[in-house]
């Protein structure tokens, strides 16, 4: 799996016929984010990956490893304008 698994990384999300189909919020390092906008989502192997811009206008790219039952953050940035 790419990205890093982080402990302090918990991810709520919306699952309806599927588990983990949108993510609507993270906490990173006891700080929380609410997702404003899925940017981009996109399926590979055996994971679910978002690309997702909070209210705070801070961009992650979040994946799900179906398989582990894990979430990882693959990169976070913050938003200058348009991602």
């Amino acid at each position: 799996m790419r990205g890093y698994p982080i402990n302090s990384l918990k991810v709520n999300c919306y699952s309806g016929h599927t588990y983990a189909q949108r993510p609507l919020s993270l906490t990173l390092e006891s700080t929380e984010y609410e997702v404003k906008e899925v940017k981009k989502e996109w399926l590979e192997p055996g994971e679910r990956h978002f690309l997702v811009r909070t209210k705070d206008n801070k961009s992650f790219q979040l994946c799900y490893n179906e398989s582990q039952d894990q979430w990882s953050l693959i990169y976070q940035a913050k938003e200058q304008g348009k991602c």
